[in-house]
């Protein structure tokens, strides 16, 4: 089973891209021949900025990797060395009717937002089908928002098969159901979009600060809280144990705990968690040699299967 995930390099990661997808994508490299790149291209449509595109992506892979991606299990690259995708993406684009394209949610929900209705965005379904089909992915984790995309993807690749002979796998999302929507400080979903984040490798007073604007109800120390219905509590048990849990809620249910305390409680719990990825992320940071040479390691076995399938599907169309 080869299984394909990405991220875009717009921002700092936080504990909703941990939990959502970076947390599943660790774990899936130990189930099968795993792939993950660094979605650098995707990323110009909202980050135009050489010097913090750049920073960004060194970011992204020192942040996998002081996470726990392998680099002996998973083919870890930038989308930027796969230069065969762009082709390929073309190949697939002379076949993807307007509607399909027309009908994505992302799109018109990116477009709501204020972001600049280019090409590049609304192109997105069809570059990310080429990064799926390119190194023949049979399995795609993604989010709920994205599987949108993962279908785009399997019209394509069948639509392709079927104008000009089986070329692609036809891949299937893995959507995991356990996988919890990650409030952010304002209780909405926790997403840069909205600038809600609390952000992976924050520490100290910065972290602290950020941990404290989470937003509550307006209950007072004394009275009893309802733990189900908490944004601390929520992210809290991301983090937790069972016990710890049944302790915390009972804490809530009782009364005479404040926010405050609650919150100082995950504080401890994100610290506890993150700190040894921390120590771990400050040493890659130290040797980007290393670094790089993880990623172009995994750019060269990415890249082969990429050269071969698109050999195939220029064959197929006739431009060879």
């Amino acid at each position: 089973m080869r299984i394909l995930s990405g991220i875009q390099p717009s921002g700092k990661l936080h504990i909703g891209n941990y939990f959502g997808m970076m947390k599943p994508a660790i774990e899936l490299q130990e189930q099968g021949d795993a792939y993950l790149f660094i979605a650098n291209y995707h990323a110009m449509t909202t980050v135009q900025d050489a010097a913090a595109l750049r920073q960004m992506t060194e970011d992204v892979a020192l942040d996998f990797l002081a996470c726990g991606i392998d680099p002996n299990k998973t083919a870890f690259y930038r989308q930027s060395d796969l230069p065969e995708v762009h082709e390929l993406a073309w190949l697939l684009s002379t076949l993807c009717p307007m509607g399909l394209l027309e009908r994505c949610h992302s799109y018109k929900d990116k477009t709501a937002k204020g972001i600049a209705a280019s090409h590049g965005l609304f192109a997105y379904p069809v570059l990310m089908a080429a990064d799926i089909l390119a190194v023949q992915s049979n399995v795609v984790p993604v989010g709920r928002d994205q599987k949108q995309h993962v279908e785009v993807t399997r019209d394509l690749a069948i639509r392709f098969n079927n104008t000009f002979g089986e070329v692609f796998t036809i891949p299937e999302p893995s959507i995991r159901a356990d996988v919890a929507v990650v409030p952010g400080v304002d209780g909405q979903k926790m997403s840069k979009s909205y600038n809600n984040t609390i952000e992976i490798f924050q520490e100290g007073k910065p972290l602290k600060k950020r941990v404290m604007k989470i937003l509550t109800d307006s209950k007072e120390l004394e009275d009893p809280k309802d733990p189900e219905t908490c944004n601390v509590f929520a992210l809290y048990k991301l983090f937790a144990t069972e016990t710890e849990l049944a302790e915390l809620a009972e804490r809530y249910r009782a009364g005479g705990m404040g926010y405050g305390h609650a919150k100082t409680a995950l504080l401890d719990k994100i610290n506890e968690y993150f700190g040894p990825m921390r120590e771990r992320r400050a040493e890659l940071a130290a040797d980007m040699d290393y670094v790089n040479d993880v990623l172009e390691t995994g750019a060269k076995k990415a890249r082969a299967l990429a050269r071969e399938t698109l050999d195939k599907a220029r064959h197929a169309v006739g431009l060879e």
